[in-house]
């Protein structure tokens, strides 16, 4: 594993101070303010520790209120909202010298069988085999601006 990615995973692995209630260490990356998407993965960590493991995140919906230093700890409290049959929604407030500078909603679902919307591609030339082939110059398509052009005798 690289050095980049032993830093994130520790980065996201935070202190437990009570049930629902964590700290997570703050890199400072040389910027005035601590970054934000590290605020948020701790957030998301941090609800995610208060979930049965076998639900996984389905959204997240932050607000970023005040600049983190990047010098100080995060503290993170996380509010359990509801744990349903299908979903676990848990609110997290990001907290620094006493006031929150971040909070967030984040939902976790249970894994479920369902219907499939997508259809399969189908199978179509390739942008560069359409140019090689030259059809890509010869193309018309209804309402296209050269079309336009065209019924107003201008040339292609």
């Amino acid at each position: 594993m690289n050095d980049a990615l032993k830093s994130l995973g520790s980065l996201l692995e935070l202190e437990t101070l009570e049930e629902t209630l964590f700290r997570g260490q703050s890199q400072d990356l040389g910027f005035p303010q601590l970054y934000g998407g590290q605020v948020l993965g701790q957030a998301l960590a941090a609800a995610a520790r208060t979930v049965p493991d076998e639900r996984r995140p389905h959204s997240q919906h932050g607000y970023f209120l005040r600049p983190g230093d990047p010098h100080r700890p995060v503290v993170y409290q996380v509010d359990t909202i509801r744990d349903g049959g299908s979903f676990t929604t848990r609110r997290v407030t990001a907290i620094q010298k006493g006031r929150p500078i971040f909070f967030c909603s984040a939902s976790f679902q249970s894994a479920e069988e369902s219907i499939n919307h997508q259809r399969a591609m189908p199978q179509v030339p390739t942008p560069e085999a359409l140019i090689e082939s030259g059809d890509a110059k010869h193309a018309r398509f209804p309402g296209h601006p050269i079309e336009f052009l065209h019924l107003k005798g201008q040339p292609r």
